[in-house]
């Protein structure tokens, strides 16, 4: 993940209640219009070297939901999001976990991880 402050978001934190933050703090709310169609974009941030120092080595994952009020994000939203919170070198995910382990908050958010502990697998490059 980028380092904090993430100068890229910042000028789109927000104040939420529960989520407030401010200027540079390793979590945070957003509010980011996407330049190319307008859509507003809300995203919840965390670095997960905080919450590793925090809440200890399990919580060592970086982590942004990404949310609109409509609908689910498309493609291109969430590979913008990527860009404003993570390096084009670094390799994050979206996870399927079992239905059993849902925890449903808001109907149109995903999620982008990235391990802080290991390596994300990936398939071959020319598969990809």
């Amino acid at each position: 993940m980028r380092p904090t402050p993430w100068l890229l978001a910042e000028p789109y934190r927000i104040q939420p209640a529960g989520y407030e933050s401010h200027y540079g703090d390793s979590f945070g709310a957003f509010r980011i219009p996407y330049p190319k169609t307008g859509a507003v974009l809300h995203a919840l941030a965390q670095d997960g070297r905080n919450a590793r120092a925090d809440l200890g080595d399990e919580w060592a994952w970086d982590h942004v939901s990404v949310s609109t009020q409509r609908r689910t994000p498309n493609w291109a939203e969430m590979c913008f999001i990527k860009s404003l919170f993570w390096g084009e070198d670094e390799t994050v995910m979206q996870l399927h976990v079992p239905a059993s382990e849902h925890i449903n908050m808001h109907n149109f958010t995903l999620h982008l991880w990235r391990p802080l502990l290991l390596e994300i697998p990936r398939p071959p490059q020319g598969t990809v």
